[in-house]
């Protein structure tokens, strides 16, 4: 067994927040110390270790290379040490499992299926923070993020949950028979210009000028598309409820894939058990195509 430094464990904690923050500023915040106290801890750290953790700059903090070589080490070490207290504090208890899930799939796919999940896993209780695609995982205190995309992120080790084909979903009032039909519509749009031209591409047809508002969310471009104000190219998985309702309805059988669902962890992060019972889980429920009990 190799010989462990004695430095204390508050010190260490200290620097681990303090480069997740990035900020002293913040790492106090979330310590609930002052910034002197946190300011004084990393000096003790680096004292005590010969080296310089941080460079102090205009525009934050720099780990230096000594650093940047401790961070991933003292997160993974703290995690450790966080989850197994979960479990052995005041006798047994859940594994506690913080993700953070890009809101469409929350709240069209994930949510409904939580019982599930629960019932099959009652070792791990799921913790949910909503995002809009743009998460940072390690500043935000998250075991992993479920984002869409093509599956590349900087830094980012991503593995695949369902892909996400798309196509126009509308209130049941809307008579359209044909794809050429939607010229004479609003046609809804999400941040990425490319979703409509590459469905009308699929369905044969070119794409009309695109003049109908923009939303962040698919869920706020599901309501409006309910509420008769256009018409919505969405993720069909995620809005099975809608259309079993009768909420909503698909005039047509064309879809068009542009990204897919993944769970996502920085690469210098090992992926918990607790992370890949989840994965597992996902994926074989995205299999199974009936609606949640």
């Amino acid at each position: 067994m190799p010989d462990r430094p004695d430095i204390p464990l508050n010190a260490l904690r200290t620097f681990e927040v303090a480069a997740r923050q990035g900020s002293f500023t913040r790492a106090a915040v979330e310590l609930r110390v002052t910034q002197a106290a946190v300011s004084h801890q990393i000096a003790r750290l680096e004292d005590m270790l010969g080296v310089t953790l941080f460079h102090r700059t205009p525009a934050g903090l720099v780990m230096t290379d000594a650093g940047r070589a401790l961070f991933p080490v003292m997160e993974r070490g703290l995690d450790d040490i966080a989850r197994m207290l979960d479990r052995v504090v005041g006798g047994p208890a859940a594994e506690i499992l913080n993700i953070g899930v890009v809101t469409t799939f929350a709240t069209g796919w994930l949510i409904p299926r939580l019982q599930a999940f629960a019932r099959m896993h009652p070792g791990i209780t799921l913790r949910l923070s909503t995002h809009n695609n743009r998460v940072e995982i390690a500043r935000e205190g998250l075991d992993a993020a479920i984002r869409f995309g093509e599956g590349q992120w900087a830094g980012i080790e991503a593995h695949h949950i369902m892909d996400a084909p798309m196509t126009p979903l509308c209130a049941p009032d809307i008579d359209l028979r044909m794809p050429a039909d939607l010229r004479r519509h609003t046609l809804l749009r999400s941040y990425r210009a490319d979703e409509w031209p590459a469905w009308f591409g699929q369905a044969g047809e070119s794409c009309p000028p695109l003049t109908g508002p923009v939303l962040d969310s698919s869920v706020g471009l599901a309501d409006l598309a309910a509420e008769g104000f256009g018409i919505a190219l969405l993720p069909v998985p995620m809005f099975q409820r809608q259309l079993l309702s009768g909420r909503l309805v698909r005039p047509f059988a064309t879809t068009v894939t542009l990204g897919s669902y993944w769970v996502t962890v920085p690469r210098e992060r090992r992926m918990t058990t607790a992370v890949e019972t989840l994965l597992d889980w996902m994926r074989n429920a995205a299999i199974d195509h009936r609606p949640p009990e």
